[in-house]
Parts: C-alpha cells; structure tokens; sequence
C-alpha cells in the first residue's frame, strides 16, 4: 500500500491542500480561500480525511513559531490578518488527523522544495524570495531551513532611496522598508495599477528592480547564497529579470568574485518549480516530518 503525504500551502489568499505519494506526485489538490479560520480549516481537513494521509506538511504565511520545542509551535502571531492572530494550525491539523504535522514558513518551505526538488540540487544553499502581496524569504543551508530567535523577516529590511523617490511606502510597521516599497501593493499605491495592468515601459519597473538588486547584494553580503531564486507575482513580470540582474551588478560592484556571479542568468532566476514552489516544499516538510 502506497504512504500517502499531505501538504498545505497556506498562504495569505488561498490555503492550497494536496495529497502525493512518496515520490512526490500529486494524486489530488483542492483550494479554499483564506477566509473566517474555522471555515478554511474545516474545509482543509475534510479534504485530508477523505484519504489516509500518514503525514502533513504546512508552509504558511506567518509570523508563526517555528520552533518545535515551543508550546506555541505551529501558533500565527502577529499577523495582519487579525482572525489568524492565536491559530495555532499545528494543534488543529494534529488533533483532527493524528499523524506527524510539520510546519514551516511558506517561504522557507519554497527555499526548501527548490534545494531538494529543483534548481537548488547539488547545492550547499538556497535563498529563495517572494515578491508579491508582501515580500519573505527562506534560506536553505546544508538542507536545513535558518531560523534564530525566530524566522527571517528578509522583506522588512532597510533600502535606501533614490533621491528623487518621494514615495513613503505602505508597510503599516516601517513604512519604507524593502516590502513598503516594492510589494504588489505598494507597486499598486504608486500607480494607482495592478502590476499586470502596468506597462513594461513605466519607469516604476526599473526603480523597482534598482531596489530588488540592493535587497539581492545584502542577502549575499550576509548569507552568501549558492543560488538565488525569486517567486511570487512580481516575478511574473519577465522583463523584470535582466533589469535586476543589471543592478545587482552595479549594487555588488565586483566586490565579491566567484565563478557563479559570473552568469547572473542562472545565479539569479525564476524557480524550477514556479507556483507549485510552495507546495513542493510543504511535500518535502511532510516527508520530514
């Protein structure tokens, strides 16, 4: 009899649920919306009742306490979705299934899922990035994920400005961090336009990835990534890559030499599993779990 995996993509919209064999292949998904907690969950569980799941895996937005050895792992904390404030998805998917549950950060499980199922084989490290909604990051070292105090919050940190950009950004927290200025959101408060409605020839592209390729330089000054992958619905503007690439190398100004920074084309690039990154990794949390 085949053990049966089960995965969930928590994410700030949808909570995207699947079922896999051990090798990884999808037998079924579902998606329900990010709505009232006990809907969504309810919804989420009688999906994994409906098989015999033997483990579960959940990368999901957060903040949430990733540590294990906390009471409160698995618990979403601070979180701009104020009904999620206090769910605590491990005891809850614990409790309903009883089987092992591992829970991790969406991005940290799309870093995961790329070291182990995509561009990230053969590497020491990944860093993988998401720029949509708002912006994360989840770093993957000798196949485990980086977390300290608590996990990473890459998005917040601090970008400087060009001079003639008198936007002040719409992180609630911050206000111009990294996220404040470059989110979907924040592209959105800029223009008044969704990204997809925008021209590739608005000016707001190349300021943008000007701020991406600062964001890029730090992560490796700090991390030095083997591999640099970026996710989410900004990414999905093509026309976008070359132009970060051009200012990660202005940004980086050669000070760091090593043969991967040579072909940015493949140091810095979309990831091999696309949208299903997330969902990848949450499959190989389960595996772990």
């Amino acid at each position: 009899m085949k053990k049966l995996l089960g995965a969930i993509e928590a994410g700030g919209t949808k909570f995207v649920c699947a079922v896999a064999d051990e090798n990884l292949n999808i037998i079924d998904k579902m998606t329900t919306p990010t709505l009232e907690p006990e809907r969504t969950l309810e919804e989420s569980i009688a999906f994994f009742k409906k098989y015999k799941i033997q483990k579960l895996g959940i990368g999901t937005f957060g903040p949430i306490d990733i540590h294990p050895e906390s009471p409160d792992y698995g618990m979403i904390q601070n979180t701009p979705k104020i009904k999620w404030r206090g769910i605590n998805l491990y005891k809850t998917f614990y409790e309903a299934l009883e089987i092992p549950v591992k829970i991790d950060t969406d991005v940290n499980a799309a870093a995961l899922g790329e070291y182990r199922h995509g561009y990230g084989i053969g590497k020491r490290s990944v860093l993988y990035i998401t720029i949509g909604t708002g912006i994360g990051a989840g770093f993957v070292i000798e196949g485990e994920t980086l977390y300290g105090l608590t996990h990473p919050e890459m998005g917040h940190i601090t970008i400087k400005q060009k001079k003639d950009d008198t936007f002040k950004g719409i992180c609630p927290t911050h206000g111009n961090c990294f996220e404040g200025l470059v989110s979907g959101p924040a592209i959105e408060a800029r223009i008044g336009k969704r990204g997809p409605l925008i021209s590739e020839n608005n000016s707001v592209w190349e300021l943008n990835a000007d701020y991406i390729g600062q964001a890029l330089v730090s992560y490796n000054l700090i991390l030095s990534p083997e591999i640099i992958l970026i996710g989410g619905g900004v990414s999905q503007q093509e026309h976008m890559f070359p132009k970060i690439r051009e200012a990660f190398k202005r940004y980086m100004n050669g000070y760091v030499m090593h043969q991967a920074l040579e072909n940015l084309d493949t140091y810095i690039r979309y990831p091999k599993n696309g949208q299903d990154a997330g969902l990848v990794g949450s499959l190989e949390l389960a595996l772990r779990a």
